[in-house]
């Protein structure tokens, strides 16, 4: 089968078992400062997990568009990827244990096909640290899934990956590992997490490719562990799917409580489940990536799979390159923009150093070849990609035109390098600022010299530890944490772009938010800086409803009637056709009546707010400045 076919049976299956369909969110998180990217589908839905009701109700199901950062030094190999679709079913306080392993059982083994002897299963362990138990209930539906279809499932409890290693399979279909194995949450094990994250335990289904290939060459490389067993790194087992069991939060005291509601949070990677279907542990021969295989191979003269690791970098990053920049993302040098540098420089380079061709400045067009293959292999399902058509040609263009005259710049400064040393050998240093100012891979630099890589690596690493401590400072706290502060916060931020329009004009849009505990942030459209009267008039019309003491009513209606009142949304986010909306005022509304013609502000949002805005406290404005052409940055605190 095809991902877009694997995709619409997911779909129609969970929608059969009453889920509502939902779109895929941007890749780029709204009111989210904890993370860069989404990178799960469950990541656009913390609110509903943690109990704000979703506006289509406790059952939804979608395919959401990924991204991994911390994949891309993994990629080369068959089974990773850093942008990924992962299909997703969720229950808000709804179904639980006995329904979700069941019904993702049946569509493995009776939708698609899968032989149930090729399917093992990974549980919770527990952990006598945060005292949560062994999840004994997933084991026991386990078995009797397996029974049913005549397949003994003996459970194996092996603890950590590392003991996994040392014990092997021991004729095992149900294995327990320890949190760092079989728990979930955003921020990984449970000591990791912060106050206010919600967490549990999960259920991995894992796809046996077989302990030998066609050829009959064992798969397993003892270089991963003396035995294999499901979570080894060898390629013999791909993880498909995992069950999140959500039903902890943990508290300030370190300690873990339960959530108000049980949730299952599930997530299946569609290209893995894909390759399983296909019965090829190459992710990179499923139709969704084969194409731009085909496209590198025709264009720059490599075969598949001898030049395998190169391509797959290749075709990898550029597919990833064509979502961000469709959901906004241009090149730069902080934060998503580096991230989307790297990805278009790093193919660059890979296509340098193995075409067979002549390579010159045509290299962008040939690259937007690439992702042109990806443009028709997406287009049916992500409508919005044609649209988006030039802006990702002119980008990945540009971008690689570019990155070529940086690298004959860096190969000059390379050689000036080893001129000055009077050696054949870079300094870490060297190779640092090479990698830094230049652009250049470091693969690039010790094909032309021997380098001080500890020299380098302990470079980067400072360097990566000041971009974390920056990125803390600049993400720390957020809407995740519903605390009590963020949450005021969070309803003066509505006032707050509500009072700009009426001060500055309705021309204003918010273009981004950050909100912490500490304080709001909101980019907005304006050309102008604006000035201390119109500084203090802002300032006036929050405090003036904030004082007034306006109810703060959460309604869900149709897209198109809360588009039609004005409701203001996040630029560029995609929304499904019933929405949460929140409105401000007036006095006298209710749930029932909101009297949404009246209200002081109206917005498309999924909470959480205080009920009436005079628990926010006095506003004031902290700071106003540009961040670019036409976008000014406003930041405010409440005392």
């Amino acid at each position: 089968m095809t991902s877009a076919e694997i995709r619409q049976k997911f779909l129609e299956f969970f929608e059969k078992r009453g889920h509502a369909i939902i779109p895929s969110a941007s890749l780029v998180p709204e009111n989210d400062p904890t993370t860069l990217f989404t990178g799960s589908g469950m990541q656009p839905l913390v609110p509903y997990l943690l109990g704000t009701p979703h506006p289509l109700g406790k059952r939804v199901a979608n395919s959401q568009k990924s991204f991994r950062a911390e994949d891309i030094d993994e990629i080369g190999d068959n089974r990773h990827t850093t942008f990924f679709e992962m299909l997703g079913n969720w229950s808000f306080g709804d179904y639980w244990k006995q329904e979700q392993l069941p019904w993702f059982f049946e569509f493995l083994t009776d939708e698609i096909g899968l032989k149930p002897e090729n399917l093992y299963v990974t549980v919770f362990g527990g952990d006598l640290e945060t005292k949560i138990p062994q999840d004994d209930e997933s084991i026991k539906i386990w078995e009797e899934l397996f029974n049913e279809k005549k397949i003994e499932a003996k459970y194996v409890a092996l603890g950590s990956e590392k003991e996994g290693s040392e014990k092997g399979m021991q004729g095992g279909r149900i294995f327990s590992y320890d949190v760092k194995k079989n728990w979930w949450s955003r921020a990984g094990t449970p000591l990791k997490m912060p106050t206010g994250e919600p967490g549990g335990p999960d259920s991995e289904v894992f796809y046996d490719f077989g302990s030998a290939d066609e050829r009959g060459v064992p798969r397993h490389d003892e270089k991963f562990g003396k035995e294999c067993h499901p979570n080894c790194d060898c390629g013999r087992f791909l993880e498909i799917g995992n069950s999140v069991f959500m039903e902890y939060r943990k508290k300030e005291d370190g300690t873990f409580e339960k959530l108000k509601q049980r949730n299952v949070d599930f997530g299946g990677g569609l290209e893995r489940i894909t390759a399983a279907e296909n019965k090829d542990p190459d992710i990179f021969n499923i139709s969704a990536l084969r194409g731009a295989i085909d496209e590198i191979q025709s264009l720059f003269g490599v075969t598949y799979p001898k030049e395998a690791k190169a391509m797959r970098i290749i075709a990898d990053h550029i597919r990833a390159a064509v979502f961000l920049i469709n959901d906004g993302v241009q090149p730069g040098n902080k934060e998503r923009g580096y991230l989307l540098r790297r990805l278009i420089r790093k193919s660059v380079f890979e296509v340098r150093q193995h075409s067979q061709s002549k390579f010159n400045s045509s290299v962008g067009v040939l690259m937007f070849r690439i992702a042109q293959r990806y443009l028709s292999e997406y287009a049916e399902f992500y409508k919005d990609l044609p649209e988006k058509e030039s802006v990702i040609k002119d980008t990945i263009v540009a971008e690689a035109e570019q990155f070529l005259t940086t690298l004959d710049s860096g190969l000059k400064v390379l050689e000036r390098y080893l001129i000055e040393n009077g050696k054949h050998e870079i300094t870490g240093e060297q190779a640092f600022i090479l990698f830094t100012t230049y652009g250049f891979p470091l693969e690039l630099t010790m094909e032309r010299a021997k380098v001080d890589v500890d020299g380098f690596k302990k470079k980067f690493q400072k360097h990566q530890n000041l971009s974390r401590t920056s990125s803390t400072g600049t993400f720390k706290g957020g809407l995740a944490d519903h605390s009590e502060k963020t949450t005021r916060l969070h309803t003066a931020h509505h006032l707050l772009l509500k009072a700009l329009q009426t001060v500055l004009g309705p021309e204003v849009k918010q273009r981004g938010s950050n909100i912490t505990s500490e304080r709001l942030r909101m980019d907005f459209s304006y050309g102008a800086k604006m000035t201390d009267g119109q500084k203090k008039e802002t300032e006036r019309i929050v405090n003036e409803k904030i004082a007034e003491d306006l109810p703060v009513i959460r309604s869900e209606i149709a897209k198109d009637e809360a588009e039609k009142l004005g409701a203001e949304h996040e630029f560029g986010q995609k929304y499904p056709d019933r929405v949460s909306v929140y409105s401000i005022g007036p006095k006298s509304a209710t749930q029932e009546n909101p009297q949404f013609e009246k209200a002081f502000s109206i917005e498309f949002c999924g909470g959480p707010h205080v009920t009436h805005t005079g628990q926010i406290g006095k506003f004031r404005i902290s700071k106003e400045e540009a961040v670019g052409a036409g976008v000014r940055r406003i930041k405010g605190v409440v005392e």
